[in-house]
């Protein structure tokens, strides 16, 4: 069954939290928040979630999905106390696709379960490995992480997943995209029957894969759908440019200067991209960081932190920010690269006019990838409106500055060594290589195992000492021995089995 936002009252009319039978605790972190009525994805979602029934939901970014499987999710919880478990199995799981969602979700699961006993805890990869580690030993209600850290966490098991009551999949076509669909069905097939728990999905598109995954792991969920689905803000206006190659930083700098944006972000599709851009934007005296799949997760912490606290006026970022980072006031959003799937441009202008407030999204279609402008069109159901670039608009950039590339995290930081991850896998090979060195090394030096397995010396130790000091190469030095090379010798003929006599055989 789908349910649309025509079947119930429109928008402007949903209900209020009150009416909805929340929680007082969660009532009175909602009134804190400014949070009366709600948006039309929760006012869809909290009275199906309320009769336990599972949600496959499909709606806009922006519209407070988060909120809704939140406050649905924490008042069944806290409506049932649950069985006896132990302290190493939590009641809820909620997976999402990259860092920056799941602490986003942590954020709000904070704010919105501020008066509530409930103890959550989020899991990701990249940093604080043993710190996120003993917080789950330590015995929660609620894990937020990203697939590859809850599958490290559980393999070692550090928790289990035998009393789970609710488990919520967020942005799960994103999961597909990522390739985490092989985690997700793992962690699935690990838990109670689908009959035994409430389970949620929300996605930006309610594909043919999202919903086989729904159906197969789910108890007859019933699809919901708002109005606004697949369809940007109302509250974005849309431009379009279309610059050669080596017009996009001048016209990027114009820009940036003739509208001033207090707080923008400007996407791109590769890393190379993003320090160029960097680069030009910091020589010519704009502050901004960058985030990309390769900076330490300390540094797009501190980089994030900056950024809503309105120290870095501009984010450079890659697709990896494009879902579940919710700043406030973002103005501006500058497509400096056209995505090349039709979805992500949603995604990335959603990260503006958000929660019903207005913004701008200025979008570049160069030599590039003016390819997915069509498919963008036909999504969004509108043509962008094409504006003329003109000399004004054209700024002469001063000369870039060099940025360095950020180094990875060093080993031990952020990931255990072995625990998995490509890190772990480069670890392991490394160790293999080392001690295949090492064992050729100990058979130059002369080392042999014996049988007990102790290394024994082919030398005495006069013998050694004598070698030494003949210039040879001793047991446990590292000098190559020289090898000496022998002469075969014609079989004489009392040796020669040709010329025996072989009658005594006979």
């Amino acid at each position: 069954m789908t349910k649309n936002s025509t079947d119930t009252a429109p928008a402007n009319e949903m209900p209020t939290f009150r009416e909805l039978g929340l929680t007082d605790a969660l009532l009175k972190a909602t009134d804190e928040l400014g949070f009366d009525r709600c948006t039309e994805i929760q006012g869809l979602t909290l009275p199906v979630i309320a009769q336990g029934t599972d949600v496959a939901a499909q709606a806009q970014t922006g519209t407070g999905k988060t909120a809704a499987f939140l406050l649905g999710s924490f008042t069944r919880l806290l409506q049932n106390e649950g069985g006896e478990r132990a302290k190493n199995q939590p009641r809820m799981l909620v997976i999402a696709p990259t860092r920056e969602l799941a602490m986003q979700i942590k954020k709000d699961a904070d704010s919105l379960g501020k008066y509530a006993d409930l103890k959550c805890a989020v899991v990701y990869g990249g940093i604080d490995y043993e710190k996120q580690r003993k917080e789950l030993e330590a015995g929660v209600d609620v894990i937020i992480g990203t697939p590859g850290r809850l599958i490290d966490y559980f393999k070692q098991k550090i928790f289990d997943l035998k009393k789970l009551e609710i488990i919520v999949l967020d942005e799960a076509d994103r999961m597909f995209d990522l390739g985490f669909i092989t985690d997700i069905r793992f962690l699935l097939r690990r838990m109670p029957e689908p009959k035994d728990r409430l389970s949620m999905l929300f996605s930006a598109t309610l594909s043919h894969r999202v919903m086989e995954l729904a159906y197969e792991h789910m108890d007859n969920p019933e699809a919901i759908k708002t109005e606004s689905t697949g369809v940007t803000a109302k509250g974005v206006q849309q431009s379009l440019y279309q610059p050669a190659d080596d017009e996009k930083i001048p016209l990027l700098l114009g820009l940036i200067q003739r509208l001033n944006p207090p707080r923008s972000i400007v996407f791109v599709n590769t890393k190379r991209a993003a320090e160029k851009i960097e680069g030009y934007l910091l020589g010519n005296d704009v502050a901004c960081g960058t985030l990309s799949g390769d900076v330490r997760q300390s540094k797009r912490q501190k980089i994030l932190a900056d950024f809503t606290a309105g120290k870095l006026p501009v984010l450079i970022a890659t697709d990896v920010a494009a879902r579940g980072l919710h700043i406030d006031d973002v103005s501006h959003v500058f497509n400096y690269d056209l995505p090349q799937q039709a979805e992500d441009y949603v995604h990335r202008i959603g990260r503006t006019a958000r929660a019903g407030t207005e913004g701008v999204a200025v979008s570049f279609a160069c030599e590039n990838y003016s390819f997915s402008l069509p498919e963008i069109q036909e999504y969004i159901g509108q043509s962008i409106p094409l504006e003329m670039i003109t000399d004004e608009l054209l700024v002469d950039p001063k000369p870039r500055v060099r940025v360095e590339r950020d180094r990875p995290d060093k080993p031990g930081q952020g990931r255990k060594p072995g625990s998995g991850g490509s890190s772990g896998r480069r670890s392991q090979r490394n160790a293999g290589r080392g001690s295949g060195r090492s064992a050729n090394q100990a058979k130059s030096s002369g080392d042999v195992q014996s049988a007990s397995g102790k290394p024994s010396s082919t030398l005495p130790k006069n013998e050694n000492a004598q070698a030494s000091a003949n210039g040879s190469s001793p047991e446990g030095t590292d000098a190559p021995k020289k090898k000496r090379r022998r002469r075969r010798r014609k079989p004489t003929e009392a040796t020669n089995p040709a010329t025996q006599d072989t009658s005594s055989n006979d």
